[in-house]
């Protein structure tokens, strides 16, 4: 045994000799791959079937070590078998973290709409300001509404399932939608390019839906399953409470009102403009110049005293 030891510890140490720059980069990436890995099935049904894998490789090793052929056949034969078996059932949790990879910051980032033009920046802020106007009214008399807004990820499966509509987003237009027993009124609204694209359409279940909040309901439920399989912006105004939440990237957050919904869509939706940054940061300097001369002001007030 110790000797069969000292051979894997010189084995070791040969193989470390060895190494070279291109070893250590190799290395490095692949253990970047398997961080997001685990990032990416942690808390999901995968998760313990990874961990089933990882123990019978384990195992696979050791049998592989000692040459016990009967037992290590066995096990190639459940790995092999295994793996399709984890291609099949985990289809959903597999094709949620592709796209996770692909709304990833490393991509290229597509914005919902096109930035480049001011006429484009004034559509969409027209939109965010019909939308947060609506559910401020909506909010008032306790009407339960949906509202999806779609950026990178594209939602046509969703959009299917409803109506089409393509009209310009109105206060008037979303109460309508949302007026109880209406015939779209059950379903979620789907923004698209700034317009009011469908309604009526049907969204996901969430993936852990006995974890959520059991005072949570059926609109609250849908926003989280939708926004944990894409990068869309979910509003929801709860028809019990009237209690304005967002969903986004599988989290929920609740009370807002018509201006932190307003500040939280631009800052997600609308990007600011060069000038505008510059012109903000302009603003702070000033405003860091006028409290530091009022320090000086108060503090020479004080030595005079």
């Amino acid at each position: 045994m110790l000797y069969y030891l000292a051979d894997i510890w010189n084995s070791l140490l040969s193989v470390f000799r060895s190494m070279t720059f291109i070893d250590v980069l190799d290395i490095l990436f692949l253990a970047i791959i398997l961080y997001w890995v685990i990032k990416l099935v942690r808390e999901t049904r995968a998760e313990q079937l990874v961990k089933g894998l990882v123990l019978l490789a384990a195992l696979l090793f050791i049998l592989n070590q000692f040459e016990f052929k009967a037992m290590r056949v066995i096990s190639e034969m459940v790995v092999n078998g295994g793996l399709i078996a984890f291609i099949v059932m985990f289809q959903p949790e597999l094709r949620r973290a592709l796209e996770k990879v692909g709304r990833s910051k490393v991509m290229k980032p597509i914005l919902l709409f096109d930035q480049s033009l001011p006429e484009a920046q004034g559509k969409d802020t027209l939109a965010i300001e019909q939308i947060s106007l609506a559910c401020e009214k909506l909010s008032r008399t306790a009407t339960g509404a949906l509202i999806v807004i779609e950026r990178q990820t594209k939602l046509g499966e969703q959009i299917e399932t409803g109506t089409i509509i393509n009209a310009i987003p109105s206060e008037e237009l979303f109460r309508n939608i949302f007026f109880p027993n209406t015939p779209l009124h059950d379903g979620a609204v789907i923004i698209r390019n700034s317009m009011v694209y469908a309604a009526g359409c049907f969204l996901p279940k969430p993936s852990r839906d006995e974890l959520i909040n059991k005072e949570l309901g059926s609109r609250h439920r849908a926003a989280i399953g939708m926004s944990e399989v894409s990068d869309a912006i979910i509003i929801v105004v709860s028809e019990e409470t009237g209690m304005i939440s967002i969903a986004e990237n599988g989290r929920l957050e609740r009370g807002f009102d018509r201006e932190k919904l307003y500040n939280f869509l631009m800052k997600k939706l609308v990007p600011e403009t060069g000038e505008q940054r510059k012109n903000k940061e302009k603003s702070k300097d000033k405003a860091g110049i006028v409290k530091k001369n009022s320090r000086i002001r108060e503090k020479k007030g004080g030595d005079g005293a």
